[in-house]
């Protein structure tokens, strides 16, 4: 769940875009624009599915017991999702779209299972309160990623550079503890990942030019939707779970 174990991300954003070439014309920006809009709902729907889960798993004590009540099953599940991650995008590439969706869906699901975690650390109120804040954070930086003219590569790199400085960061502190470094490593996260959401949203709207231009068909498309998908889910992750370290209310139970 901890968003550590998101990191991979940034494997599965260079397979997304294996150099996107620039697009002209009005049929292009109408199929960008679909594009985009089939990004948006296959987010969407694993984000639905992830909550759906976590909330299946929290209101079960069994699910709990089996789940926490054992920290090699715990961990477990958190390496199943760095190794399905990774390997979500190799896979994609050559396997079909319906196998690139179930992995995809899959994956959302077992983040559900361990990001169940929350619930069991913050009030189910400041969760809400900060899923509606990410929300609207997200949209507007995805807003701007997917119209602007700007070229954001230089923004890319920093928050990737940020990226992998938080990784270092965040591992050390487990064994430092400092609670310092806890906050430096959130408020610099945020900042990483909502740079990475703008970034990361003109790089698939370029992404989506190129399909277009190449006219590889429906299953291609289907498959590069579900890659960036993928990219922007684990950008609304990270970014929710940083500003939930900021605006999370602890339970006192």
């Amino acid at each position: 769940m901890a968003w550590i174990g998101e990191n991979p991300r940034s494997q599965a954003r260079a397979s997304v875009f294996p150099g996107a070439r620039a697009w002209t014309g009005a049929s292009d920006q109408t199929a960008v624009r679909a594009f985009l809009q089939r990004v948006y709902l296959f987010m969407s729907l694993g984000l639905v599915t992830t909550g759906v889960v976590a909330l299946g798993v929290v209101s079960s004590p069994a699910a709990l017991s089996f789940i926490f009540g054992n920290p090699l099953v715990f961990y477990g599940l958190m390496i199943a999702e760095l190794l399905l991650v990774m390997a979500f995008a190799p896979v994609a590439a050559r396997a079909s779209s319906g196998v690139a969706t179930a992995m995809f869906f899959g994956y959302a699901a077992l983040s559900g299972v361990t990001f169940s975690a929350i619930f069991l650390r913050y009030t189910l109120g400041s969760i809400g309160g900060t899923f509606v804040v990410t929300g609207g954070m997200f949209a507007a930086l995805s807003g701007y990623g997917a119209v602007t003219k700007r070229d954001l590569s230089s923004i890319g790199s920093f928050c990737f550079m940020g990226l992998i400085g938080l990784v270092i960061a965040s591992v050390v502190n487990i064994f430092l503890g400092s609670t310092m470094l806890y906050w430096l490593t959130t408020f610099v996260g945020v900042i990483v990942f909502t740079g990475l959401t703008a970034y990361d949203t003109a790089k698939l709207k370029e992404l989506g030019g190129q399909l277009a231009a190449e006219a590889n068909g429906r299953e291609a498309l289907t498959k590069g939707a579900l890659q960036g998908a993928l990219v922007l889910y684990l950008d609304f992750i990270n970014l929710f779970l940083m500003l939930l370290r900021v605006f999370g209310g602890r339970r006192r139970d």
